[in-house]
């Protein structure tokens, strides 16, 4: 398929979706001066072409875990086994895991509705085979959020 590039109006339907994703056809129309039917095509376009490659809910403060953490974690091998990912993955509170460069080999993050669990969920990434070391830290105060 042809990837057409993207025009003004296009940019600002993305920019509108990017702030409120759930903005009606007709109020997007009226704000880029389009039928509701000419945005609805602008939107499946950019949806085939990947410009758009889904929609998603960002939680508000008020619906978020009550703890963020980070856990740095170095491991035994270095990054040749997969086992120690696939534990941390199927733990529900941990929001990502970053494969990193330096001294650590990944980085959790990890959203829980207390400080104990956050130190269950330390414990049992600590007590993994494989798993030479961590350093947790808690945010203390989110001061920039572009989620």
């Amino acid at each position: 398929m042809e990837r057409l590039p993207l025009d003004e109006v296009d940019r600002q339907i993305l920019a509108q979706l990017t702030d409120d994703a759930r903005t009606p056809l007709v109020a997007l129309a009226a704000k880029v001066h389009l039928s509701r039917n000419a945005v609805k095509q602008r939107i499946e376009r950019m949806e085939r072409q990947g410009t758009i490659a889904g929609y998603t809910v960002v939680r508000g403060r008020s619906a978020s875990k009550g703890v963020v953490a980070i856990v740095m974690v170095y491991r035994v091998d270095r990054m040749r086994g997969g086992s120690v990912i696939a534990e941390i993955s199927q733990i529900p509170e941990v929001r990502t895991c970053d494969i990193l460069s330096g001294d650590f080999d990944l980085l959790v993050t990890i959203e829980a509705d207390s400080m104990d669990r956050v130190g269950e969920v330390w414990e049992f990434i600590a007590a993994l085979p494989g798993v030479a070391n961590t350093v947790t830290s808690v945010s203390l105060t989110r001061v920039v959020d572009r989620r």
